[in-house]
């Protein structure tokens, strides 16, 4: 009979082994592959492309500039405002009916809630949790499905290993390895692009670099679904970070009206089209996806100012400040729904906030030591993380992902079980300790699944806890609220919290980088506050104050790591607080940091640049290079030959030219009467690719539209040249040119931008980098010194009142007479 069970095993596994993916398949979105690291490749490219976040002002944008009237504007910036609140609360609602599931879930449902001692007379019976997938209320949903099943996972375990530990411990680990299994399984076969933690791919979009599909819309329910399952099976990350990318794609998706793949689009939304007015949207989303992850509005405007945006103004400011405020509104609103345990384990705390507002009320001056040991401590392991993470991403990108999903898959399904068998086994081998006689207020001990303090864990006597399962035996979030906690010095031995140090940190480097969505935050905030917490104990021995607080010194910890590998300063130290609720702090917290992040950028560069640079992103960092204060724009185009159009062109040639060199932008230069060359504007590949297969505008004709006219007819609106985001858009390969239609002619003048960026040739190329970076800039033309200047426009002259009925304004300029035309 055992050996029938085991041949039936055996064939099973062998099954399950043929059917997991090996190669990468097309995803059906114009042969994207995915090259190992999350970011989708199209197959000969390099899979990303500079944004266009110019305003082309070619002659279709200035006669539909000339139509709009002052009512338009109006319209346009309430239509800002109004999807600013989108952002945080929309997408239809989805409610969870409890009636739904099977016997068995309803039953283990009971016997946690029982266990935790809130059955109400309908609680085992119905659970229904209403949320909607905007960003907000997307948050809402990712932590009421974490923190159910884990709740139900610890519950489950904690039944059975009361008869066996062993078979709690397989029950334990084929939990965590489902939910880890189901997490990948999504990510490799329907959303590449929702790997990892998305923010570098979303810092180097608002930097002005477009990675295919990270905004999509399967993206987006991949980073979620995913999220669920890898922080829910026990993996060393957390899903904030995810939550940052999931609100971007939110805000991505209204700005174009939803998704049109999957049918799920309207037309009443889609205003926004131009990469200027998404790159704003984006910014909101990434704002709220703090907000809502950490309830820290303020931390949420200030992250999206200070680590993802290269480019900022007022505007935007009060309308990601608006996103913010309504995020923390929908989930504090959320929350409330849940406060009498009718969404499980989320209604009894389980969203992030650690409460530290009893907590240390006051410190001494000799304490100013160890908390500036504490920052050098967070910005040593800082900077070593950010390396080892580094060096095995890179081999995995370089090595191991190249030979399948199926190795992605494998690898993820190993490291949960690793993560189990350390999580659930070393516990097992730590002595138990009595309960402290204290009038603190906590009850001691705890059984394991229920939040809290002092689990009760492999003890023989009732009235002991295990402390390594304190932390172990416990979701990340509850782990870490157990060491921020106040007044429950000694909770932890130096023994455990070093031994919990090594192993979390060595799980948090080899999982990160695994194919599954995957944040930092939480599990830098667990590191951290776990030296933080043996600093303080040592502290604690040391001045034998009793107004010492283990978990003061543990949220600095928190700070320091988070400042050593991330290198975030102001919006870190204000999530710090909002999430502590302990102002008194701040000074301490910014000393921390500042220490930690110039320890750290001793050594190597911040997370998020790391990554980016590993990924292929070519981002443009806040400083130039010393080397470009010695070059010349001249210098920097080096011996290049340039690839121009002239303004009538064949058609014929300007396919050719096309399909001969992948430039995205063009000068385009026109006779003169007197016979000179002379460049009258730039025009875009992908505005020639439309033309070209719209055939709208071919002419038989080679000669030349006169562009005075007042009848040249408009073919074109400024909604035929936009790009799909996060796609590839229009290739030269998908136009279809008959042979009558390669001997026509074409006028470009109607779609170039006249008034393109100009930089003389001698121009330093440091100030051509900040042009670049603080404009958000595609192409500069280089050209030669001028030999005349036509007039001067000082601050002075661009100090006047917008009013249309008084008239034209004139302008008073500064140049000489002799200098005017």
């Amino acid at each position: 009979m055992l050996s029938n069970h085991l041949q039936n095993g055996v064939e099973t596994a062998k099954l399950l082994w043929s059917r997991l993916p090996n190669t990468e398949d097309e995803d059906g979105e114009g042969g994207e592959t995915d090259d190992g690291d999350g970011v989708l490749r199209s197959v000969g490219f390099d899979g990303v492309e500079s944004l266009d976040y110019e305003v082309i002002e070619n002659y279709a944008y200035r006669q539909e500039q000339a139509r709009r009237g002052r009512l338009y504007v109006w319209y346009y910036v309430g239509v800002k405002w109004f999807f600013a609140l989108l952002i945080g609360i929309d997408l239809p609602e989805n409610d969870r009916h409890w009636d739904s599931y099977g016997p068995i879930t309803r039953d283990l449902w009971c016997s946690y809630n029982n266990f935790r001692g809130t059955n109400g007379p309908m609680t085992c019976y119905r659970c229904t949790a209403q949320h909607s997938n905007g960003t907000g209320l997307a948050a809402v949903l990712i932590n009421i499905s974490v923190e159910n099943f884990a709740g139900w996972k610890f519950s489950w375990t904690f039944h059975i290993v009361q008869k066996s530990y062993v078979a709690g411990f397989i029950v334990y680990t084929m939990i965590n390895l489902a939910l880890v299994f189901s997490s990948v399984y999504i990510v490799t076969q329907f959303a590449p692009a929702a790997a990892g933690s998305g923010i570098p791919e979303i810092k180097g979009y608002l930097n002005g670099i477009d990675t295919r599909g990270i905004l999509l819309f399967r993206t987006l329910i991949g980073k979620i679904s995913g999220s669920i399952g890898s922080v829910g099976g026990g993996l060393a990350l957390g899903k904030e970070g995810p939550l940052v990318h999931t609100g971007a794609c939110i805000a991505s998706l209204l700005g174009q009206g939803g998704s049109t793949k999957y049918h799920l689009s309207t037309r009443w939304l889609q205003v926004f089209k131009s990469d200027r007015d998404r790159r704003d949207l984006v910014t909101c989303g990434c704002a709220a996806g703090v907000a809502a992850a950490f309830r820290a509005p303020v931390g949420g405007v200030l992250f999206a100012l200070e680590e993802v945006t290269s480019w900022w103004r007022s505007q935007l400011m009060w309308r990601v400040f608006f996103t913010s405020a309504v995020v923390a509104v929908v989930v504090r609103t959320a929350m409330g729904w849940c406060k009498n345990d009718a969404c499980g384990h989320f209604g009894s705390g389980g969203f992030i906030i650690w409460d530290l507002s009893d907590g240390q009320e006051d410190y001494s001056f000799a304490e100013l030591l160890p908390m500036a040991i504490i920052g050098v401590i967070g910005g040593l392991l800082g900077a070593l993380f950010n390396q080892l993470t580094l060096y095995i991403t890179h081999w995995r990108r370089n090595y191991l992902h190249k030979k399948g999903n199926r190795v992605k898959i494998i690898e993820a399904c190993i490291i949960s079980v690793i993560t189990s068998v350390i999580s659930f086994g070393l516990p097992l081998f730590r002595k138990c300790s009595p309960c402290p006689d204290t009038d603190s207020g906590i009850e001691c001990p705890r059984p394991p699944g229920m939040y809290g303090n002092y689990v009760n864990f492999f003890c023989t006597k009732d009235h002991e806890y295990n402390d390594l399962a304190t932390i172990f035996f416990n979701t990340q979030d509850d782990a870490i609220r157990n060491l921020f906690s106040a007044k429950t010095i000694h909770e932890y031995s130096a023994q455990s919290l070093l031994t919990f140090l090594v192993m979390f940190y060595s799980l948090a480097v080899v999982t990160f980088g695994t194919a599954v969505p995957a944040g930092q935050f939480v599990p830098g905030i667990m590191i951290g506050s776990t030296y933080g917490r043996l600093v303080g104990m040592f502290v604690v021995r040391l001045y034998k104050k009793m107004n010492i607080e283990e978990g003061t010194y543990a949220l600095l910890g928190a700070a320091s790591f988070l400042g050593g590998s991330m290198r975030m300063t102001v919006s870190l130290c204000v999530i710090m607080v909002e999430i502590t609720n302990n102002l008194k702090l701040l000074p301490l917290i910014m000393l921390v940091l500042l220490i930690s992040k110039a320890v750290g950028d001793a050594f190597n560069e911040g997370l998020y640049e790391e990554q980016a640079r590993l990924r292929g992103i070519p981002l443009l960092e806040s400083r130039p290079k010393n080397l470009m204060r010695k070059m010349t724009a001249k210098e920097a185009c080096g011996n290049q030959k340039v690839t121009y159009f002239s303004r009538v062109m064949k058609v014929a040639d300007v396919a050719t030219m096309l399909r001969t060199n992948n430039h995205n932008g063009f000068p385009v230069v026109d006779q003169s009467r007197s016979g000179e060359t002379m460049v009258i504007g730039l025009i875009l590949r992908s505005h020639l690719l439309v033309l070209l297969q719209s055939k709208a505008d071919f002419q038989h004709s080679p000669l030349a539209v006169d562009m005075r006219s007042q009848s040249l007819p408009i073919r074109h609106s400024l909604s035929d040249f936009v790009k799909p985001v996060s796609s590839k858009g229009l290739s030269v390969n998908d136009i279809h040119l008959s042979s009558d239609d390669l001997e026509m002619y074409i006028d470009l003048a109607p779609f170039v931008n006249p008034s393109p960026y100009v930089v003389p040739e001698d121009m330093s190329l440091t100030k051509v980098y900040n042009l670049f970076r603080q404009l958000g800039l595609r192409h500069v033309f280089v050209v030669p010194r001028a030999s005349r200047v036509i007039g001067m426009i000082t601050r002075k002259d661009l100090l006047f009142e917008d009013n249309e009925d008084s008239g034209p304004v004139e302008l008073q300029s500064t140049s000489g007479s002799t200098s005017r035309r």
